[in-house]
Formats: structure tokens, sequence, C-alpha cells
């Protein structure tokens, strides 16, 4: 321990050192908190991509095609128990409570079991809900690589009577009139919330 005055001079210049290093480490911190999300959204993993998909009328639809208008897009298969029909359910009261500006938004139901789900039984399927609703079918290798656009996880899951099922994931994807990604509406989230995302992507704004 220091006992002479030059001794504690170092010591005491020391601990300033360490107190001002120890201050940068918390400044750098905060900042990184600020700025991590975006910078995992632009620079790590975006979310999107381009693709061209068969609609249930049996026409082809890009990512180019939607350019200029802002849409929803959600992964599943017509064959879902639950999830799927649930989240279809709920997006169609929402384009009713969105009355007109429905119209200014395109909502896309991709099917990850594109063996089954050929556009005409898609089409048969999506009767039951808002014509706003377009299905979209491909090839299994254009479902993988949408998959893969979108970070979506789906697996065939063999059942017990010889059939399968599908686990996926079951976000509602939010992308704005460019193609980039502005949010996510998470399963059965609280119809208030879903309303006002959908909103705030029609005007243009990040849904989050």
């Amino acid at each position: 321990m220091p006992t002479t005055e030059a001794e504690i001079r170092p010591a005491r210049r020391l601990g300033s050192i360490i107190a001002l290093a120890c201050l940068a480490l918390v400044l750098l911190g905060i900042a990184a908190m600020l700025v991590w999300p975006r910078a995992v959204q632009t620079a790590v993993s975006p979310v999107g991509g381009p693709f061209t998909l068969t609609t249930q009328a049996g026409e082809k639809l890009s990512d180019t095609d939607l350019r200029g208008k802002p849409f929803a897009i959600f992964f599943g298969f017509t064959r879902c128990p639950e999830v799927c029909p649930t989240t279809l359910w709920e997006t169609t009261q929402a384009l009713k409570s969105l009355g007109p500006d429905a119209d200014k938004l395109r909502v896309l139901f991709v099917s990850v079991d594109p063996t089954r789900d050929t556009p005409e039984f898609m089409a048969r399927y999506l009767q039951s809900f808002d014509s706003h609703i377009t299905g979209l079918t491909g090839t299994e290798a254009e479902i993988a690589a949408i998959g893969k656009a979108y970070h979506v996880y789906y697996e065939k899951v063999p059942t017990g009577d010889g059939d399968y099922t599908m686990n996926h994931t079951a976000l509602i994807f939010l992308m704005d009139a460019n193609g980039q990604f502005a949010g996510t509406i998470a399963y059965e989230e609280a119809m208030d919330a879903r309303l006002a995302k959908l909103r705030k992507l029609i005007a243009g704004k990040e849904a989050s």
C-alpha cells in the first residue's frame, strides 16, 4: 500500500485512467444497444428477397410485381389444424376493419407444403377468407429459396397413420412498398396491436 506522496500520485493517476476506461466501456455499451437492432437488420440478417411463385389462380407472381405497395407475408399450409386457419381468419377480420385501406395492402399466404398445396387446392381453401389474401405455391426448390430469404423454419413431420404434417414459423412478416422489412405480427397478437401495425405499414412507417 502506498504511504508517501510520491507513491500516492502514481496510484491516483492509475485510478483515474482505470475510471476513464470503465466510463468509455459503459458509453460504448450504450451506443451498441442503440444501434444493434438496426445493424442486425441491415447488415447481418436482412429479411426478404427475390422470389417467383405461382398464385392460386395459376399466375406467376414475383417480388418485383409487389413493388409500390406494402405487403404482409405468412408461411403455412392448407392442412394445418390450427395456426394457419387462425392466422388467416384473424387477418380476414383485420382486413375488414381496415375498410377501403385494405386495398392499399397485399397479403400473401405461402405454402410450405407445395406437394399437396396445388394452385387449385389453395384456391378452394382460400375461398373461406378475405379476397385480398393471395395464396402462393411452387416447386420444393422455390419454396426453400423464399423460406431462406425470410428466415422461415419449416419441416415435414411424419404422423402415426403414415401421413405427415408440417412444423413452421408462425410470424406474419410486414414488408414496405420497397420490399424492405418493416416488422412482424405474432401469432394471436391482439387485434388492436395488429391493426396499428398494418396502418403504420400502409402509411409507410415501420411497424416493429
